[in-house]
């Protein structure tokens, strides 16, 4: 009996291998679309497909970030200004990529552009806050996606949107949690009513990755200047050694040993060259580990351990 299982549990994986090897044929006459290429995941996305063969359609947030992408890359990646916020500057790069794929289609859209901060205790932040995040997050990964939805229908393509581990768990306070959650959401509901088309939907989870969205002193600024805007009696509430505690804590968050931004793209590459892309993408050692199986477990476990690692306000010690 184990032997049969054993033997089952081998073949599944084997078959998933080999499934997950096969690669869409005539990629260098495919489009993919990228936002956030100014840095980070996006950037390094659109120099790893340009070496790939693919044509690459990079949508970066400012001129500087367009000009140094186009420099590092060859002349298959074209660039364009998007901000995510603004309907009329998706319109415009909507039209403008439908200029360049014609009656190809667009194979496919990665949405990668987004903000981590502000970030910080619920209690501390105003409703601006949490809409400044979804706006980037997700209201504009919405509104590229059904700026671009014809096209990618028409080519048979992929949307593949960047979540998080922190779509599935949310340890701290703002609009980040939020927003990946909304991700999640958006992603499954389109997977299913784009199937019928052919077009496939899969989502990257990453975990924590060292990039230029937030760094520590960053980080520490954003939260000590939410900090000092915060109601007085919230402030008396929680106390300046909370503050302190609760900023040092983010940093505890990371791993204890450096992960390379390429496991993320590699993740983006398959999803958008695969035959058989996957659904999800664990992308870290962090997220495939600890993260993402912290996430099934029962919630009053979940919750004991995060309420046991955070720092105590001070009117509760």
């Amino acid at each position: 009996m184990w032997g049969c299982l054993v033997a089952l549990v081998g073949l599944f994986f084997l078959v998933r291998w080999y499934r997950e090897r096969q690669v869409v044929s005539q990629l260098q006459d495919k489009y993919v679309f990228i936002t956030g290429c100014d840095s980070g995941f996006g950037n390094l996305l659109a120099r790893q497909l340009d070496m790939r063969g693919l044509r690459v359609l990079a949508a970066c947030l400012t001129e500087k970030g367009a000009e140094e992408l186009r420099r590092q890359t060859s002349d298959r990646v074209e660039t364009v200004i998007l901000d995510v916020t603004q309907t009329e500057s998706i319109t415009a790069a909507a039209q403008w990529v439908k200029e360049h794929v014609g009656d190809r289609g667009l194979w496919g859209l990665m949405n990668n552009a987004g903000v981590a901060l502000p970030s910080a205790p619920n209690e501390w932040l105003t409703k601006q806050g949490f809409v400044n995040m979804l706006n980037v997050n997700l209201l504009g990964m919405i509104e590229v996606t059904l700026s671009l939805l014809p096209l990618v229908r028409k080519a048979r393509g992929r949307v593949v949107n960047v979540s998080s581990f922190l779509g599935r768990l949310s340890p701290f306070g703002g609009g980040y949690c939020i927003s990946k959650y909304g991700v999640e959401a958006f992603s499954d509901s389109l997977r299913r009513e784009l199937s019928p088309f052919g077009v496939k939907v899969a989502m990257i989870e990453p975990g924590y990755f060292q990039t230029n969205i937030v760094d520590k002193k960053k980080f520490r600024q954003s939260v000590e200047a939410i900090w000092n805007q915060a109601n007085p009696e919230v402030k008396k509430v929680y106390g300046q050694e909370f503050l302190e505690a609760y900023i040092k804590l983010s940093h505890l968050l990371k791993p204890p040993f450096g992960q390379d931004l390429h496991m993320v793209t590699d993740c983006m590459e398959h999803a958008l060259t695969a035959s058989h892309p996957r659904t999800r993408y664990s992308a870290g050692w962090d997220a495939k580990f600890f993260y993402i199986p912290l996430s099934y477990m029962p919630t009053c476990l979940v919750d004991a351990m995060i309420c046991w690692l955070s720092p105590k306000p001070a009117q509760v010690l």
